[in-house]
């Protein structure tokens, strides 16, 4: 018999261990933004190893993403998460089917959807799209953050 966990049941799950994160970090190597920053966005859901079967069904029933070790740097931390980074499958699947869904990570979702709109419209390119993106990744989430917000908008070179 295999298992089968509702929608309701996974958004719940994402509303207490879940997180929609954007962040920005300096442009390195190769990178042709001509900004000098980074735009890093991902959609993770955390859990202990038990907790691995939701994590798979997350994967399974999202069509994407993937599971790896949640920490790291911190070798007593065992939790794993499910995370999707790239463009498409965000955009196509994860932000579909959260929408309109959420009530306690709602002010970020709707934040981190605008994000991605703006990065799939390619207007993370100009100095006012990258302003944009920057006050909303910096509104987001309670985490504290390495740099200033206006360190970075009065070091972009574009």
């Amino acid at each position: 018999m295999s298992l089968k966990i509702s929608d309701d049941y996974l958004v719940g799950f994402v509303e207490g261990e879940g997180m929609f994160y954007v962040g920005i970090v300096p442009a390195r190597g190769t990178s042709r933004n001509k900004s000098g920053w980074q735009i890093i966005y991902f959609f993770k859901v955390s859990q202990n190893p038990k907790g691995k079967v939701v994590l798979d069904y997350f994967k399974k029933r999202l069509g994407c993403g993937y599971l790896k070790a949640n920490a790291n740097s911190n070798s007593r931390d065992n939790s794993l998460a499910y995370a999707v980074r790239d463009l498409p499958s965000i955009r196509d699947k994860v932000i579909p089917f959260f929408d309109n869904k959420l009530i306690i990570k709602k002010n970020d979702f709707n934040k981190f959807k605008r994000v991605i709109e703006l990065v799939d419209q390619k207007i993370h390119l100009t100095r006012d799209g990258l302003v944009e993106i920057i006050g909303l990744a910096y509104s987001m989430n309670s985490q504290k953050r390495k740099l200033p917000k206006e360190l970075i908008i009065n070091s972009i070179k574009i």
